[in-house]
């Protein structure tokens, strides 16, 4: 009886054991594998954010050019760069090259001006460009024409010749 007493023991100490060395092999490995990864470095720039000039056509005053960038700090590697730029040539460049609007229609024609005006809201700005929230132009009204009335007998008469026509 003590022999099985004795067996039940030693498993009971084994099966302890070999938990034990389990257990320690899975700490260890644990703790392996976060040496394994290398810590991450935080830099903290200490660069300004690029500030812009506007686009400078190559030639004319839209198309393609360039603009320069800067940005200020001690340990920053770049501070001045060059940039490709565009310059939309429909755009209404006396609002500012990259400010682009949005017209509303044409209004009625002043008759003591002989102007007609819209208006536009801001639709977009390029490279953060200050352009105004709304702007207003106006252009000469043009001719100033009356509805003709004589439309209807235009028509009449071409009847009329057609007739003529089919009757020779």
């Amino acid at each position: 009886m003590q022999s099985q007493q004795y067996l039940q023991q030693r498993r009971k100490f084994a099966a302890a054991f070999l938990a034990f060395i389990f257990i320690l092999a899975a700490v260890d490995t644990a703790e392996a594998g976060k040496k394994e990864k290398p810590e991450k470095k935080v830099k903290k720039s200490d660069c300004g954010e690029w500030q812009w000039s506007v686009c400078v056509p190559t030639s004319g005053d839209c198309g393609l050019g360039t603009r320069e960038g800067t940005r200020s700090g001690a340990e920053c590697k770049q501070t001045m760069k060059t940039q490709r730029c565009k310059i939309p040539c429909n755009w209404k460049k006396q609002f500012g090259a990259e400010c682009k609007y949005q017209f509303q229609a044409w209004g009625e024609c002043d008759l003591n001006t002989a102007l007609k005006t819209r208006t536009g809201s801001l639709k977009r700005a390029l490279h953060n460009a200050d352009c105004q929230k709304t702007v207003t132009i106006s252009k000469p009204c043009g001719k100033l024409t009356k509805p003709k009335p004589q439309a209807e007998s235009k028509k009449k008469k071409k009847e009329g010749k057609k007739q003529e026509k089919m009757l020779d």
